[in-house]
């Protein structure tokens, strides 16, 4: 019963075969290959209109390097104060920016609010060399705590960057998870409601390794080719990535392994809603599922073997957690089962 983080989990059996196709032989190094290029393409289609499309390592690279591109000397990328970027990066996207900053947005259910963001973008003129100057926006798609952003919020946020000329930069390390809670299309969730640049995630979603840096701006994405090297995160042997996308795209792939661990969120939620033990702390969107429940309670359903985490309660939540009580977080991916849900469900039933 792991549900401690869909980084625990695997590769996906069509992945790992793809990885092992692509493991002989010679092919041109560097990201120009003939499969590089194919992935390349298929990213294009995918999003319905040409893409520059950078391989890199880390879902934090991946974030880190987006809001490089947009920075400028005294910057600030603006983010949810709960955000990836913001709590669980050590600092790494303000190190690779040079000194320039991330400023903290509130919102409910971690998604930034309009009107908050609004109101700290306005705050800095972009000649006081005093304040600094507001360089990006970023937002995560899901966010942190499960839920979804809906292309009006989106196209909102995304009317403020454009107010503002600021580049808006999507952080989807579950892009998948979040695509097909909305069902929508990957370019109505992106360029089409406004977003430049996405730090596309496959190593939650059943890769072994495999991120990008997806970006609509050719020239932005000409300089992101010296930032990557920069960096350290351009890999010799692409191949290998670009082989797991390969295999990620194949047949909807990417979709049909989102949609498994979105559906086993919501089958392990109605566990929960049923639990006298246990509560719900707000309604899962994507594959991840937060509950309040006794520590006493948490650490029983974990000496049952159950993994999962305590986490710690958003600042807009006001849910009301009691003495003795935690909030604790449940993810989900495509290798979880139904029958360890329901093992799950039968702990707490």
């Amino acid at each position: 019963m792991i549900f401690a983080s869909d980084n625990w989990a695997g590769a996906h059996p069509k992945i790992a075969a793809g990885l092992s196709a692509h493991a002989s032989g010679f092919a041109p190094a560097y990201g120009n290959g003939s499969l590089d290029a194919k992935v390349q393409a298929t990213f294009s289609e995918i999003f319905e209109r040409e893409a520059a499309v950078f391989f890199v390592g880390t879902g934090t690279a991946a974030n880190s390097l987006s809001l490089v591109s947009a920075n400028k000397p005294g910057g600030l990328s603006f983010c949810h104060r709960e955000s990836h970027v913001m709590d669980d990066e050590c600092g790494a996207p303000e190190y690779f920016m040079g000194g320039s900053r991330l400023f903290a947005v509130d919102g409910a259910l971690g998604r930034i609010d309009p009107e908050k963001l609004s109101q700290a973008v306005g705050r800095f003129a972009v000649d006081n060399v005093h304040a600094g100057r507001p360089a990006a926006i970023t937002i995560t798609q899901a966010t942190e705590i499960g839920t979804v952003y809906s292309l009006d919020q989106i196209r909102a946020i995304s009317a403020i960057a454009k107010k503002h000329a600021l580049p808006l930069h999507m952080d989807g390390a579950r892009f998948a998870n979040a695509l097909v809670a909305l069902e929508t299309t990957p370019a109505e969730m992106t360029w089409k409601s406004g977003v430049d640049i996405i730090s596309f995630g496959g190593t939650k979603n059943g890769c072994w390794c495999a991120e990008a840096v997806v970006m609509f701006d050719p020239d932005r994405a000409r300089e992101f080719t010296f930032i990557r090297k920069r960096a350290a995160q351009l890999f010799s042997k692409s191949r290998f990535i670009a082989a797991q996308f390969d295999a990620y795209f194949q047949d909807g792939l990417w979709l049909e392994t989102a949609r498994h661990a979105n559906a086993m969120s919501a089958r392990l939620a109605g566990h929960i809603r049923a639990s006298k033990t246990m509560r719900l702390a707000w309604e899962p969107e994507a594959n991840e599922v937060f509950a309040i429940l006794p520590v006493k309670t948490a650490e029983a359903l974990q000496e049952k073997g159950a993994r999962f985490y305590d986490w710690h309660t958003p600042a807009a939540f006001s849910g009301g957690i009691q003495p003795g009580e935690k909030l604790w977080r449940f993810v989900t991916s495509f290798a979880t089962t139904t029958d360890e849900v329901d093992r799950f469900g039968e702990l707490i039933g």
